[in-house]
């Protein structure tokens, strides 16, 4: 069965090479930007695809014969492809969970910091030549309230119990011991809200108008998980509005983000390039698993 990684960038190429072992089976690197329109000529005669990311739509998957697999990387395919249309085709989607819970909740608090204290705003204007020291809110006794208590979740959890904050968290399943609170009481309570849910068909747009209203006025938002979950329009009023003070948001509709998209021109938000998982130990774990993955189907496993 021939194998592929579709989208091989520079920033994962030394890694991939680092994690290949001998006995690994034979995996081709596209390394070479195409346009999504060429994805079936990219993909032919290929049975296995492993996906950094990239869009894979169901018209243009439906030319690629020999595409039985997907080995995405990392745990929200929902928003690249389709699931259940890529299924009916026979497509199995593989994917592969816990390999960065920290890299992602270290950067969940890094963008809780920044949101709070106007950091990425001030270094524009300083480097603007403006000098405008902005007041910023103290984390210490506040309480953060975390939607979706899995792997990042909890690490989530546990590095703002060291910052000093209060944590409640609302999660579909329950978690004996830990801090679940109803998902409107978590709205009402929280100074700052991290979403950490996996994104699927029963959890996107989960949190709609009705939702921003229930929270804190003034309160700090921060999305590393899916941009998916949200309403987006009902999220852009609440941030216009101020309602919500700031976001801080990895994850977008649509990725690499236009820098014409509201968001994008907003002050009370600041935003990174979905690089939550992206450190060195993450990414070996991450490409080191998905050849395992490839190794299984490649010998009747999975």
């Amino acid at each position: 069965m021939k194998s592929l990684f579709l989208d091989c960038n520079d920033q994962l190429a030394p890694v991939w090479d680092s994690v290949l072992r001998p006995g690994d089976p034979p995996i081709d690197v596209n390394r070479k930007p195409y346009a999504l329109p060429e994805l079936p000529r990219v993909l032919e005669g290929y049975a296995i695809c492993i996906d950094d990311h990239s869009y894979l739509p169901t018209e243009l998957i439906a030319q690629c014969d020999a595409l039985k697999h997907v080995v995405f990387l990392g745990t929200g395919p929902a928003s690249y492809m389709n699931l259940a249309e890529l299924g009916q085709r026979g497509i199995k989607v593989h994917t592969i969970r816990n390999y960065g819970d920290t890299a992602v909740a270290e950067h969940t608090i890094a963008l809780i910091f920044a949101a709070c204290r106007e950091v990425a705003r001030m270094d524009r204007e300083v480097r603007a030549g403006a000098w405008t020291p902005h007041g910023g809110v103290q984390l210490l006794g506040k309480t953060l309230g975390i939607i979706g208590l899995g792997g990042i979740g909890t690490e989530v959890m546990r590095m703002a119990r060291g910052l000093g904050m209060e944590v409640i968290a609302w999660n579909r399943s329950p978690r004996p011991g830990a801090p679940l609170v109803s998902l409107d009481e978590l709205l009402a309570r929280s100074d700052v809200i991290s979403m950490n849910l996996t994104l699927n068909d029963e959890t996107r747009s989960f949190l709609g108008r009705e939702h921003f209203a229930r929270m804190k006025r003034g309160v700090i938002f921060v999305n590393t998980a899916r941009a998916g979950l949200v309403d987006e329009t009902a999220f852009i009023d609440a941030l216009q509005s101020r309602h919500i003070r700031h976001a801080g948001l990895d994850v977008f509709h649509a990725e690499p983000l236009d820098h014409h998209h509201p968001l994008a021109k907003m002050e009370n938000v600041t935003l990174t390039a979905h690089a939550a998982f992206r450190t060195l130990e993450a990414s070996q774990t991450l490409l080191r698993r998905a050849i395992d993955i490839v190794q299984d189907i490649v010998s009747g496993k999975v």
